[in-house]
């Protein structure tokens, strides 16, 4: 769609994989180290700035930013979300829920992983590839008001406090 060429495909897809790796060892690095949250706070950031500018990108037609506005998304799931959801799903549930709530949080998560790649090449087909983008860049935007005001920092909580917090016992 950006007219970029299939090197560049090829280039941004090995770009993916080298920015995934080297940003979720940042992440891992960062998550005991700054918390789940301000690592969720960092993630919805870069995911606003990065969705956000490769929909200006589409609407103004200055395609050669897009591949780094990928790169900039990778790199911002690697070191928020997509590092932090393995350990918060596994601190935010009691024990004797613990399997459940695990089993329930991959399922969604890859659920919904699947019907976004099924569904985005349609999306772009019935849209203009600016408002799909500029679509996800909102939807990171309520992300980022669902992190600050409904997701606990669970970095170094005991399991009885932080199931007070949530008001499961």
């Amino acid at each position: 769609m950006t007219g970029l060429g299939s090197k560049a495909a090829l280039l941004q897809s090995v770009g993916i994989g080298i920015t995934n790796l080297a940003f979720t060892f940042v992440g891992l690095w960062l998550i005991d180290r700054l918390g789940r949250r301000t690592l969720l706070f960092i993630g919805s950031f870069g995911y606003i700035a990065s969705l956000g500018l490769c929909s200006w990108a589409f609407a103004t037609q200055h395609f050669t930013i897009v591949p780094f506005c990928i790169f900039a998304f990778i790199a911002s799931h690697a070191i928020g979300q997509g590092a932090v959801i393995w350990v918060f799903i596994s601190e935010i549930f009691p024990n004797r829920n613990r399997a459940t709530g695990q089993g329930l949080g991959s399922f969604t998560h890859w659920i919904f992983a699947a019907l976004l790649t099924l569904f985005f090449p349609k999306m772009v087909e019935a849209f203009p590839a600016s408002a799909v983008f500029a679509f996800f860049a909102f939807m990171m935007v309520l992300q980022l008001v669902w992190v600050k005001f409904l997701v606990p920092e669970t970095k170094g909580v005991p399991l009885e406090e932080m199931q007070k917090k949530l008001g499961i016992i």
